[in-house]
């Protein structure tokens, strides 16, 4: 009788493990598809998005990513919310909707105010009675601006402004039918170098960024550099101080935190291969407190920010309980400093950042060897900057990597820009040979 209980049993565990080993081994090869909606094709978030999706393939093949085109940061929380996406790239001051939570903050952005020179602006508040470019309503450059204008006491009868593409803003600005272009762009922008480069415009500060930061945490202030745009003569001509915002990358909160985690590992441990594609990529980072939205990070993120935590606390529950009354002032002390110093030096990383970019865009134009020379005298230049940085503390070992990711996409733009004028050299000296013997062969 025993027997006879005994191999139903058997049989039935068997197949139940059949069972599970099946499912398990079907999860293992499920690929998932994901929807990502960023902004227009010839903005940035787009072509960023496309860096995330095919790196993310190429690390983990069970992973696709759609890129999808929208209008901007309003129709991605829209369709986050609907469960149209599943992920979405929006400015950290954009209106949240309940459903999204947070991966990385990918890149900052900083506002542009560009302005005629005969138009008389010299402030923000100069914009009454003016005509004023903006980009499309709902777009994260489109509801910055109302902030700005908020703040500076400007109502939208107090100027005329229109909507439009960038194309559609520099037309009306190079032909004088507006008088001013406000965009939020990454520093450096090609974009914006080429309007200050073909047009008679000029930066107008945006001052007030720390007054601005108090009704609207996740605003920071930024100073333009001077020669950002143009060395000679410098555009600015000035440190210019402006508005920096964060480019984030969001995810609905349903989301699986496997696959979370995974997208999350594989921005940060594979973030040469996307410096590689886009050099924005060089600024991911993670998430502050108060780095926008006033949403949580979400929990498969999160837990790989905390990969390395070690489980003390658990373990010492009883010992840290009887000894927190005495270090709490201590360790908020201690807090507080280690986040001004760590705050210190990605500040002074970024700021090598950010100057390494403009190189890599002056490698782009460069026409003479004499011009790529001095730039690659620049990178190493800064490159020994960065290790004497580097040995004495002033920036830490991460930023160091960051910056070496941006420093070696430099170096290879300004080599291949050398190749292509050399290879150009070598044909204009070939034609011109073939033409004396042409010209011999006449004679």
């Amino acid at each position: 009788m025993q027997n006879k209980f005994l191999l139903p049993v058997a049989l039935l565990s068997v197949v139940l493990i059949g069972v599970f080993g099946w499912e398990v081994h079907q999860d293992n090869q499920r690929v998932h598809e994901l929807t990502l909606v960023t902004g227009t094709k010839t903005g940035y978030y787009y072509p960023f998005g496309q860096a995330i999706a095919e790196v993310v393939m190429q690390q983990n093949p069970r992973l696709r990513i759609k890129v999808v085109e929208t209008q901007g940061a309003d129709e991605n929380m829209r369709r986050l919310q609907a469960n149209e996406a599943q992920l979405a790239i929006a400015l950290n001051d954009t209106p949240a909707v309940p459903e999204a939570r947070v991966i990385a903050s990918l890149f900052k952005e900083v506002f542009h105010l560009i302005v005629s020179e005969k138009s008389g602006i010299k402030s923000v508040s100069d914009l009454k009675g003016k005509h004023i470019a903006l980009r499309e309503k709902g777009s994260g450059s489109y509801s910055s601006f109302w902030l700005v204008s908020k703040h500076y006491g400007l109502k939208a009868s107090d100027f005329q402004f229109t909507a439009g593409s960038w194309t559609e803003a520099t037309k009306l600005f190079a032909s004088g039918e507006v008088d001013a272009i406000f965009r939020v762009q990454p520093l450096g922008s090609d974009l914006v170098s080429d309007l200050l480069k073909n047009t008679r415009g000029k930066l107008v500060p945006i001052d007030q960024a720390a007054a601005m930061k108090i009704k609207w945490p996740y605003l920071e202030d930024h100073l333009i550099p001077k020669g950002t745009y143009k060395a000679d003569p410098a555009v600015p001509d000035v440190d210019l101080p402006s508005v920096e915002v964060q480019a984030t990358l969001l995810v609905r909160e349903d989301v699986d935190p496997v696959i979370v985690k995974e997208i999350t590992r594989i921005l940060f441990e594979h973030r040469r291969n996307l410096v590689a594609t886009n050099s924005l990529a060089a600024m991911i980072s993670q998430p502050s407190e108060s780095g926008g939205l006033a949403l949580p990070v979400h929990e498969g993120a999160q837990a790989y920010y905390d990969r390395e935590k070690p489980d003390f606390f658990a373990a010492n529950s009883d010992v840290i309980g009887l000894s927190f009354s005495f270090v709490t002032l201590f360790v908020s002390w201690l807090w507080q400093w280690r986040a001004r110093f760590l705050q210190k030096q990605k500040n002074r990383a970024d700021k090598f950042n950010l100057i390494i970019l403009n190189l890599i865009q002056r490698s782009r134009q460069s026409g003479t060897f004499e011009e790529i020379d001095r730039l690659q005298e620049e990178l190493f230049e800064i490159f020994k900057q960065v290790m004497a940085d580097l040995d004495e503390d002033r920036i830490d070992a991460d930023s160091f990597h960051s910056f070496t990711f941006t420093w070696e996409t430099a170096l290879k733009i300004a080599t291949d820009r050398e190749k292509a004028l050399r290879n150009l050299s070598l044909v204009s000296h070939d034609v011109k040979s073939d033409l004396t013997a042409v010209k011999k062969m006449d004679k």
